[in-house]
């Protein structure tokens, strides 16, 4: 199996999209959803010979040695793992001096490098594709720039704020022009349930929309489907929301969630939500809870979200 799914251009100039699935290996909704977009675009350009691409859309698979396992990582969360600082440690040691995740990330930005080096684009715009180990909503996670924000706008999902204050070493954090040496803006979209097949055109239709709203397809070209299927999903959900804690998993492969728990689920101050080995976990105050951990790897038990006013992302 190959990192690199594929690579669309009609050699019209345009913005580079990366869309990467898999990040963690037990997702592999975002890397079917990558192989279909490939499949769309060839398809539209015969059915439809006047179809214009402009730029470059790349789809990569992020964690290809956990994806090839169907597990979460291997030796470290790969989505814990983006440090530049570490990235500049680590990129000249030999493979033997490197963890599975190390190799990785070394061979994502590698694949990336050569992409610039070959084609020159003016702008990079990396979309990470995830799902949940829980039910209850779709969301997109930004940084604080601006453009960040307008393509979680276009998904129409839930947004959450202040994410990259309360983790570390994610991709978002890592994917900006300061490290890439180009203007580079990151996003993430959780388009569902692992297992949910409906997690696929979620994330089909997320990446079209990113295809819309920089330019690469014209609005006519794209069906209102897309629209649809993801504003219906999420048009009970907050629209605008910030993180104000996490619980971090002290007791690894001993954490039990109480069953039933989804994304933006409302808990109260001193609600019984899990067990860590023999400590049970209560919930610090009243808010919405977001990715209860349902699954065998990882290191945050839950999140804890609460509704911004409306005019959060403008301000």
């Amino acid at each position: 199996m190959q990192r690199v799914i594929g690579r669309y251009s009609q050699d019209i100039d345009g913005p580079l999209l990366v869309a990467i699935g898999a990040m963690h290996g037990n997702e592999p909704a975002g890397v079917n959803a990558i192989r279909t977009v490939f499949e769309m675009l060839e398809n539209e350009k015969i059915i439809k010979p006047e179809f214009e691409f402009k730029g470059t859309f790349l789809g990569l698979i992020g964690n290809l040695k956990a994806f090839e396992q169907k597990r979460r990582f291997i030796d470290k969360d790969l989505n814990r793992s983006w440090d530049y600082s570490v990235y500049q440690t680590i990129k000249d040691l030999p493979s033997d001096q490197l963890n599975a995740e190390q190799e990785e990330m070394l061979d994502i930005i590698a694949a990336l490098r050569a992409e610039i080096e070959a084609h020159s684009p003016k702008e990079i715009i990396v979309l990470d594709l995830h799902t949940t180990s829980a039910h209850g909503g779709i969301f997109s996670i930004t940084s604080e720039d601006d453009m960040s924000i307008r393509m979680a706008i276009e998904l129409h999902a839930p947004v959450i704020m202040g994410m990259l204050d309360n983790i570390s070493g994610s991709s978002i954090h890592f994917f900006d022009g300061e490290n890439m040496g180009i203007s580079t803006t990151a996003i993430a979209f959780e388009s569902g349930q692992h297992e949910d097949p409906q997690s696929v055109n979620r994330a089909i239709a997320a990446i079209i929309n990113c295809m819309r709203t920089l330019g690469c397809v014209n609005a006519h070209d794209v069906e209102n489907k897309h629209d649809e299927m993801l504003i219906n999903f999420s048009k009970n959900l907050p629209k605008v929301n910030r993180l104000i804690g996490k619980y971090s998993i002290r007791n690894s492969g001993h954490f039990e969630m109480l069953p039933g728990f989804q994304s933006f689920d409302r808990v109260q101050e001193g609600q019984l939500l899990a067990h860590d080995g023999d400590e049970a976990v209560y919930c610090r105050q009243d808010a919405m809870i977001l990715m209860p951990f349902y699954q065998k790897m990882g290191e945050d038990g839950f999140f804890l979200i609460v509704e911004e006013e409306r005019g959060a992302l403008n301000s």
